[in-house]
């Protein structure tokens, strides 16, 4: 199928509920419309919210006298998309229809046409491959026909239909997106309504953006009506939905929760009514992805509410590119024999593999390779480099609790009595450092104790906490010293999500009696599950108690 969305909704085959810039409420269902061309005869069905085409339109009529029509691709609240053929250089392209709502009044319906010039006028200011090229703007009946380039392919709505995408699809598409706001940001133009059904997937693995006829041009006065709203709610960055003055930021909020949403299969705000979809955005917790793979870093920094906190686009170019190329830590050559005799083993010896040092840290292929004919064994950290504070990280001499810790620099810091706590600035995972004294049980002991008291519900004021709870206690240590580890499972009952949670537990007692806990907090999900012991072998490797 052939098909330039732009249109506010979705290919006219889907038979979807279009949607619009101009009101706030989705509009009302709209009748079904067949992908065949519609006659002359016969116009396409409308609804209240739709509106009729002003005008006579319909397959085979000559627009600006050398565009015919041909058969119509799709159709939303503002206008419908045509594939027609251009009589004079004879070549398909795609035609805009304006098509504007019947209750709308005089000057409604020539601010939405002066929409649509703008829309021109903003993309064609644009140079970049997957921004849709403009050739023409034609005035029919006082109302602009835009002229675009033919995009044969299908809209990312219509993928994401059928389902999800694999992380390096999604990065793919996601760069090229990115590359086309960077272009149109650099030209002054916001987009202001990124979401599936204006990314275009034509031939040859393009991508393209369309649809800028809501987008907000520097220099150009606003043609946003009193009271009206622009953009699809589920995709609206948090500081449009509280009116602040928007830029770049905010485009690069609703690409990652397009990102998110192509990976996910859902759109993570997105709530059954249009109040309870801002209300999400600006205060529910993004949920934590659990198909992104090495998708996630990218999504969680786009999807940060504060748009001074969000990751830059330079920087999610970069994330995402390697993502599509996963650097590779090429492995240890293998010492000449005669350099390393001691290397070999003897004959009828078997070849030992040295143990990870940490449980579920993961070497995949590539990041560790075992030389056999030398015997090497090459360990690479996930969190890349050697030993010390990983790239990124940031260490705090912690005074109140006698320890000096390491962290990830974005990690949000505060104090309080004998406690130190850093938490994910997307609220995934949370660490917490303390500090008792006059403690006489070993650490072991302790550990043991914390695990009866989650199994038995982790009851304060009479009342349950958790529920499922169960874990296992190991030995471990601790700068020589030895030190317990607690690996708990468990649902928040003080969550009225009842969240499923993983904590991990290091439990420290010195010979003066204080009692050192290191505690880290994160989703039971296998992908956060895996980070979060991975950040918590990290700490502890790092972690320096002042006393031991």
């Amino acid at each position: 199928m052939a098909t330039n969305g732009g249109t506010g909704g979705e290919p006219a085959h889907k038979g979807t509920h279009p949607t619009t810039s101009y009101e706030l409420k989705p509009p009302g269902p709209a009748a079904d419309v067949s992908a065949a061309p519609p006659s002359a005869s016969a116009p396409p069905p409308a609804s209240a919210s739709v509106g009729r085409p002003e005008g006579a339109s319909g397959a085979a009529r000559l627009v600006g006298g050398r565009y015919r029509l041909l058969e119509r691709l799709g159709y939303g609240g503002m206008g419908t998309v045509w594939r027609a053929h251009d009589e004079v250089v004879d070549r398909d392209v795609a035609v805009k229809e304006p098509r504007v709502p019947d209750h709308m009044t005089g000057p409604q319906r020539e601010t939405a046409h002066l929409r649509m010039q703008r829309e021109a006028r903003a993309a064609a200011r644009i140079d970049h491959p997957s921004v849709v090229t403009v050739h023409d703007v034609v005035v029919e009946d006082g109302r602009p026909w835009i002229v675009m380039e033919l995009v044969r392919g299908r809209s990312l709505a219509e993928v994401l239909a059928e389902g999800t995408l694999p992380p390096r699809e999604a990065a793919r598409i996601g760069l090229a997106v990115l590359g086309a706001l960077s272009a149109a940001h650099e030209a002054g133009v916001l987009h202001r309504d990124v979401k599936p059904a204006n990314i275009l997937l034509g031939r040859h693995d393009r991508v393209v953006l369309t649809d800028f006829g809501i987008a907000q041009v520097e220099g150009e006065e606003p043609l946003t009506e009193t009271g009206a709203f622009i953009g699809s709610p589920e995709y609206i960055a948090p500081e449009r939905v509280l009116g602040h003055r928007p830029g770049p930021e905010s485009d690069l909020w609703s690409l990652g929760v397009v990102l998110y949403q192509a990976v996910e299969g859902v759109s993570p705000f997105r709530r059954q009514a249009t109040p309870s979809t801002f209300q999400a955005v600006l205060l529910a917790e993004l949920p934590a992805p659990r198909q992104a793979g090495a998708l996630a870093a990218p999504v969680l920094g786009l999807l940060r509410k504060e748009p001074a906190a969000r990751t830059t686009a330079a920087r999610v170019a970069d994330e995402l590119r390697a993502v599509l190329d996963p650097p590779r830590v090429p492995a240890q050559p293998a010492a000449p024999a005669a350099a390393a005799p001691a290397a070999v083993p003897p004959p009828g010896r078997a070849i030992r593999v040295l143990p990870r040092s940490r449980r579920g840290r993961t070497v995949t292929a590539g990041a560790a390779a075992v030389v056999v004919a030398a015997a090497v064994v090459v360990v690479v950290s996930p969190f890349g480099g050697g030993g010390g504070i990983p790239k990124g990280w940031k260490s705090y001499d912690e005074k109140g609790v006698g320890a000096t810790l390491a962290v990830p620099g974005d990690y949000v810091r505060s104090i309080d009595d004998k406690a130190v706590t850093y938490t994910d600035p997307h609220k995934v995972f949370r660490v917490t450092f303390t500090k008792s004294q006059g403690e006489k049980r070993s650490a072991a002991a302790v550990a043991n104790a914390n695990l009866d008291w989650y199994k038995g519900g982790g009851t304060v004021s009479y009342s349950d906490t958790v529920d499922e709870a169960d874990g296992t206690v190991t030995e471990a240590d601790q700068q020589g010293e030895p030190a317990a580890r607690l690996d708990l499972h468990y649902t928040d009952l003080s969550d009225d999500d009842k969240p499923a949670l993983r904590e991990l537990e290091l439990d420290v007692v010195s010979g003066t009696g204080d009692l050192y806990t290191l505690d880290v907090v994160m989703p039971a999900a296998k992908i956060q599950s895996q980070q979060g012991e991975q950040i918590f072998d990290r700490i502890k490797d790092n972690l320096e108690i002042h006393s031991l």
